[in-house]
């Protein structure tokens, strides 16, 4: 019965999507709503909305529910249990830290519904416990495919693995191109915005957080 719900709610969704975005066809000026191209283009973006915002039907945290005890990491085959979906991934386990670099992400700007884009960077120093390399890119996912600032994004993806995992220290980076800057306003292509959220062991061990930003080279 739930599933049946779901399916009606999605269908109205979709609808009331899809009636907006014709709305909004007819404001462009000199546009053709009913011509070929654009007939079923209020449809096809109802309809992808539901994939580049499906991080409203995910909680994130629960992405981390699954763990391993950190001693003897490398020796558990169930480590990495998950595929990576061709995210490069670079494992460094040195002086008890974990760095995942490199994953790809696509979100949209709150202020203009436009989209920004790039690649974040996460480190951790394990509690007792360590997770599928995997799920840290999902839990990047999980957040990026929502109305977001990337301040806010960077903080959250932080702030849940230091709870989850409870960990003695996170670092995240983000890098990102924002389509808001590049196609209108000021309009300068490739200017990359820098955020990063670091705590626990990383504030005060300042070995420890020059040693993840020489790994992640993010001038490479």
């Amino acid at each position: 019965m739930g599933g049946i719900a779901e399916d009606v709610i999605k269908a109205q969704r979709i609808a009331c999507r899809e009636s907006a975005i014709r709305s909004l066809l007819n404001t462009i000026p000199g546009e053709d709503p009913l011509r070929e191209g654009l007939l079923d283009t209020p449809n096809r973006v109802a309809r992808m909305y539901e994939e580049i915002f499906g991080g409203y039907d995910m909680d994130p945290s629960k992405l981390l529910n699954k763990t391993f005890a950190a001693d003897g990491m490398h020796d558990s085959a169930d480590f990495n249990d998950d595929d990576d979906d061709d995210v490069e991934i670079f494992d460094q386990y040195n002086n008890g830290i974990v760095i995942v670099r490199d994953i790809p992400f696509y979100s949209h700007c709150e202020h203009h519904m436009v989209p920004f884009f790039g690649k974040a960077h996460i480190a951790y120093i394990p509690g007792k416990r360590v997770v599928g390399l995997s799920k840290l890119a999902r839990l990047v996912e999980g957040y990026a495919r929502r109305l977001q600032i990337q301040e806010r994004m960077t903080n959250q993806i932080a702030d849940t693995i230091e709870k989850e995992l409870e960990t003695d220290g996170v670092m995240v980076v983000i890098q990102a191109e924002h389509l808001c800057m590049s196609m209108r306003g000021v309009k300068k292509p490739g200017a990359n915005t820098i955020t990063s959220s670091i705590k626990g062991r990383f504030i005060t061990n300042e070995t420890a957080r020059a040693e993840v930003m020489s790994l992640l080279d993010l001038h490479r």
